[in-house]
């Protein structure tokens, strides 16, 4: 079973809110997930995420998406993403 880092959509309709999820590689989007690490929220833009966690998953083998790596940089350079 391959997990993967991923984000997860929640909100309304037209206002999308993301949680940065761990996740089976198998499990549906928005389905079962093994551990919330963070949230991105694009209307504001701003990335949360707690570090602690996210280094936990990837010393265990958690893949993040193309998507999250680029957002993870983005919030630990500083910047916002586009």
């Amino acid at each position: 079973m391959a997990v993967k880092i991923r984000l997860s959509r929640h909100g309304s309709k037209k206002k999308p809110f993301y949680r940065i999820v761990v996740a089976s590689s198998e499990s549906p989007r928005d389905g079962r997930y093994i551990d919330q690490i963070g949230t991105y929220d694009p209307a504001k833009p701003e990335v949360k995420f707690q570090a602690e966690k996210l280094q936990k998953w990837r010393a265990k083998g958690a893949q993040p998406t193309q998507t999250v790596a680029q957002l993870i940089r983005q919030a630990s350079e500083g910047s916002s993403p586009t």
